[in-house]
């Protein structure tokens, strides 16, 4: 899905979800939803949202924001091997993951649905409709029932089915965080940033779920903690520039100029489109010394008549 924040080609994926909000968050003011959703941040560098992805790429944005937003990103892959077709499953419900895909695969399935059509997801969704009506207990199509949702911005019609999925494999890191990513765009940050916790318990090298649960503490001005998960997916991914970018608007909200300033750079260095946020948080470009906002001088009284 196309994240709510800015999502710098991840978020919001994230927050790439997280991507095309960057440029909307204020430190003085409430962080902007990721920028389209659920690119969630994606994160590859730049996901606008979300490099992702929350991400953000929510994010984030990684940011939030998890890129998340990005966050980043977008929903994403369901389980190994599982095209965007899903074949009839047997009345059984599905109980766990066999082998959830490794983050790079998630992040490569992600990125793979966000660069489909709309067509597409409506195929998508009619396919896995089919799939649900044939056993209403199958997670996989639930699963990709809810993402395709998403991707067509019918974020409450996609909630139930993602918490749905979730009953059958409680242990899905994917269904987790494509919900992160749902209800960033519906402005659950909170909720969000405990969906992408539960995907980071289960894929705890997940770029992108760093990305949008930073996205989500950025919405909810948890900075120093948003600082956190955006330094862990820049630790997992250095050319992660949703995650570079976020990280840099957090550190300005609570007057850590000079790291805002590196931050931003070198954001600006893997996306151009970060620059935005330099200008913004940082001005001149960043040629300039940066220094705190001096105080208003008091005006001078005016001379007393003889």
């Amino acid at each position: 899905m196309k994240s709510p924040f800015r999502t710098p080609l991840a978020a919001l994926g994230l927050l790439a979800f997280l991507t095309n909000c960057a440029t909307t968050v204020s430190e003085k003011e409430k962080p902007s939803v990721m920028s389209q959703p659920m690119e969630a941040p994606v994160a590859t560098g730049a996901t606008r949202p979300d490099s992702a992805g929350t991400a953000a790429s929510v994010a984030g944005a990684g940011r939030l924001p998890t890129a998340p937003p990005t966050v980043t990103g977008e929903p994403v892959a369901t389980s190994p091997g599982v095209p965007v077709g899903i074949p009839a499953a047997s009345p059984a419900p599905e109980t766990a993951v066999t082998a959830a895909p490794s983050a790079a695969a998630a992040s490569a399935e992600r990125a793979k649905e966000k660069k489909m059509s709309v067509a597409e997801y409506r195929t998508m969704l009619a396919t896995a409709e089919a799939a649900v009506k044939a056993n209403p207990k199958n997670a996989t199509a639930l699963l990709q029932r809810a993402k395709a949702k998403s991707y067509l911005k019918q974020y409450a019609d996609a909630l139930p089915d993602y918490t749905a999925a979730l009953r059958y494999q409680r242990t899905n890191p994917d269904a987790f965080y494509n919900r992160g990513v749902n209800r960033l765009m519906m402005k659950q940050y909170k909720l969000a940033a405990a969906d992408f916790s539960g995907a980071l318990k289960y894929r705890p090298d997940d770029k992108e779920s760093f990305f949008g649960r930073g996205v989500a503490r950025m919405q909810m001005y948890q900075y120093k903690p948003a600082v956190a998960d955006f330094t862990r997916a820049i630790e997992l991914d250095s050319t992660y520039a949703d995650a570079w970018e976020y990280r840099g608007i957090s550190y300005s909200s609570f007057e850590k100029l000079s790291e805002a300033r590196r931050d931003l750079e070198r954001a600006t260095m893997l996306n151009p489109e970060a620059a935005k946020s330099l200008r913004r948080y940082v001005g001149n470009d960043g040629r300039a010394p940066i220094k705190a906002p001096a105080a208003k001088a008091a005006p001078r009284p005016a001379p007393a008549k003889k």
